[in-house]
C-alpha cells in the first residue's frame, strides 16, 4: 500500500516523531510505501509530494517543526475539493491519507471521507483541546517551554516590584495557562472557561503585593473579562475563518496597573511555545500515534482518528473527535484557585 502524510495547520513538537513512528512500522512491519504532502493540504490538492524512504525519518524524533511544511490551506478552497484530490491521489497512485493535525485538519478529514476518500487522522493540538483524547503531543511540551520562560520573567518582576502579566496560548481553553500558571506559582490564572472581572484580578495582585511578592499573572490568550463579549482579536480570520488571537496581556496591563497602582508590564509567548525540541512524553506519545495510525490504515478504519486513552492508545470516529472541546473542569480551576492572591 502506498501512504500519503500530511501535517497542517499550526506547527507543533512532535510531528516528525509521528511521520517516523509511522514510517518505521509501516516498512518495517507492513512493507509499505510513504509519500509526504509538502505544506499540508495544499499538497494534497497541487499533488505536491516528496518520496519517504526510511532512511530520511532517521534521528528525526528529537527535530522540532515537521519535515514536511505545514500550512493553513483549506483544502475546499481555490480549487481544491474531493474530486480534485481524488484525481491527484490516482494520478500518484497513493491508496490512503494519513493526516496529522487539529480540529480544522480533522474537520476537512471528516469532510473528505464522508464522500468516500481514505483518511485516517492524528490529533494535533498544543491547546490539548480535543475531547477525544487524554493528552494531544506538544502540549507537555508547550507547557514546559511557557513555565521555563515564566520562571525568568519572574526573577525580573521580583527585582523591579513590578507585576508580570504572560500570555500563553490557549483559544478556547486553558490547559497551559493552568499547567503554566500552577507549575510557577502564578497569582492569577486567567482561561477562557472562566469569566472573571478586571476589579478581581486587581485585587488578585493587591493581595500578593502586600504581602512582599512581585505579582504574576498568566493569561490564556482566549481569556474573556467578564465586561467584554468576546475574545480579544485585532488581526483578521484565518483561511478556516477563526479569529487569530492574540494581545489580551496588552488589554490587561493598564487597568491592573491602574486599579493596583503597581507598574505592570506584559510578555507575549506567542509561536516560541510550539517552537523546538520536543519533550520526551511528546516523543513517545507522538511515536505511538504515528504507529497506531499505520495499523487503522492497515485495517481500512477510515474516518477515524487514533487516541491516547488513560495509557492506551484508541480509535475514534472523526465525529466522536470533533463533537466536544476538552475544556478544564470546574474542579481544576478550583484547586488552581486556591492559590490565587
Amino acid at each position: 500500500m502506498k501512504i500519503g502524510i500530511l501535517t497542517s495547520g499550526g506547527d507543533c513538537p512532535g510531528l516528525n516523531a509521528v511521520i517516523r513512528g509511522a514510517v518505521l512500522k509501516g516498512i518495517a512491519i507492513q512493507g509499505h510505501e510513504f509519500v509526504g504532502f509538502r505544506d499540508g493540504w495544499r499538497g494534497v490538492v497541487e499533488g505536491d509530494v516528496i518520496n519517504i524512504p526510511r532512511a530520511m525519518v532517521r534521528g528525526i524524533a528529537k527535530q522540532g517543526g515537521t519535515i514536511l511544511g505545514t500550512s493553513r490551506t483549506n483544502p475546499f478552497e481555490n480549487g481544491g475539493g474531493p474530486d480534485k484530490i481524488r484525481v491527484q491521489l490516482e494520478r500518484l497512485g497513493i491508496d490512503a491519507i494519513i493526516a496529522i493535525g487539529g480540529e480544522g485538519t480533522l474537520a476537512a478529514a471528516k469532510r473528505l471521507t464522508d464522500v468516500g476518500l481514505k483518511i485516517v487522522g492524528v490529533p494535533k493540538t498544543v491547546d490539548n483541546d480535543l475531547d477525544a483524547t487524554d493528552y494531544s503531543f506538544g502540549f507537555d511540551t508547550a507547557v514546559n517551554i511557557a513555565t521555563e520562560a515564566i520562571d525568568r520573567l519572574r526573577t525580573t518582576g521580583e527585582s523591579h516590584h513590578r507585576c508580570m502579566i504572560v500570555e500563553v496560548m490557549g483559544r478556547h481553553v486553558g490547559w497551559i495557562a493552568l499547567h503554566a500558571g500552577m507549575a510557577t506559582g502564578a497569582h492569577a490564572i486567567l482561561i477562557p472557561e472562566q469569566r472573571v472581572s478586571v476589579e478581581q484580578v486587581g485585587q488578585w495582585v493587591k493581595e500578593a503585593h502586600a504581602r512582599g511578592r512581585a505579582p504574576l499573572v498568566v493569561v490564556a490568550e482566549g481569556f474573556v473579562p467578564d465586561h467584554l463579549e468576546a475574545p480579544h482579536s485585532e488581526r483578521g480570520l484565518d483561511t478556516f475563518g477563526r479569529p487569530r488571537m492574540g494581545g489580551i496581556a496588552d488589554q490587561l496591563a493598564p487597568d491592573i496597573e491602574s486599579l493596583s497602582g503597581i507598574e505592570t508590564r506584559t510578555t507575549v509567548l506567542g509561536h516560541i511555545q510550539r517552537g523546538g525540541v520536543p519533550t520526551a512524553f511528546d516523543r513517545v506519545l507522538a511515536t505511538r500515534l504515528g504507529m497506531a495510525a499505520v495499523h487503522s490504515v492497515a485495517e481500512g478504519r477510515w474516518g477515524s482518528m487514533v487516541a491516547l486513552k488513560g495509557t492506551g492508545i484508541r480509535e475514534v470516529g472523526f465525529g466522536d473527535a470533533l463533537g466536544k472541546l476538552k475544556t478544564v473542569p470546574q474542579g481544576r480551576y478550583d484547586e488552581a484557585a486556591i492559590l490565587f492572591g
